[in-house]
């Protein structure tokens, strides 16, 4: 798998009725719109039902926003690795703070990530934990304080000593692993703060999703890069 190449800006459309069905490709296809712009990678995170649609429609980076840890078979309402896959998957975001899972099963989802060559991003929520994420080797830590996600207040301002520890000790255990900063991340500003502090890029959602404008809201956000 080659390397995801950074900054980068992964938005997470989560379940909002601004980013689903047909709204869901219209978003995708400005985040493409805005990559080819600025030059700085642009990827997605749909929910399920709109991953083909907007793997066929455009072409940007595609995260899960989750995949279970099974296998093939008796699994009913569970998200398998494989089927995301051939839906158009390039990486997947892994125990974010709205669907925690276990070290055992973010280091299964890992590995079965790494077997595909997709790209793994987890979501972590202070220094510690991002720690003993860096240890499975995924390609990305996203650190996002659960207490500033939706707030509005960018953790680059708010807790820069989150973000800059995080980044000093994931290097520290794996220096090719890249440290994502997410919650309340929305303007130029935040994301120029999370670069300066050592990220590698930003993960957010409501600040772009729920945007009066979109497209204005991340020109604004790479403005600074």
């Amino acid at each position: 798998m080659s390397k995801v190449k950074t900054p980068i800006v992964i938005l997470n459309f989560k379940t909002y009725l601004e980013s689903s069905g047909e709204k869901a490709l219209e978003l995708a296809k400005t985040l493409e719109s805005v990559s080819y712009e600025s030059g700085i990678t642009m990827a997605v995170a749909p929910q399920t039902a709109d991953i083909f649609r907007i793997n066929d429609e455009t072409n940007i980076p595609i995260l899960a926003q989750h995949i279970d840890p099974i296998s093939p078979g008796g699994h009913t309402g569970s998200n398998l690795l494989e089927c995301l896959v051939e839906a158009g998957i390039n990486g997947t975001l892994i125990n974010h703070s709205e669907i925690q899972m276990k070290l055992a099963d973010i280091d299964k989802i890992i590995k079965g990530s790494k077997s595909r060559d997709i790209f793994s991003v987890v979501c972590t929520n202070n220094i510690e934990s991002s720690r003993a994420a860096a240890t499975l080797n995924p390609e990305f830590v996203a650190v996002e304080p659960p207490e500033l996600i939706g707030s509005g207040v960018p953790v680059s301002q708010a807790e820069p000593e989150v973000v800059e520890g995080t980044v000093n000790e994931v290097k520290r255990i794996n220096k090719n692993i890249d440290v994502l900063c997410g919650a309340g991340i929305s303007t130029g500003d935040d994301m120029e703060a999370a670069i300066e502090l050592g990220a590698s890029g930003v993960l957010l959602a409501s600040g772009i999703v729920l945007a009066k404008d979109p497209k204005e809201a991340l020109l604004d956000l790479v403005s600074k890069v």
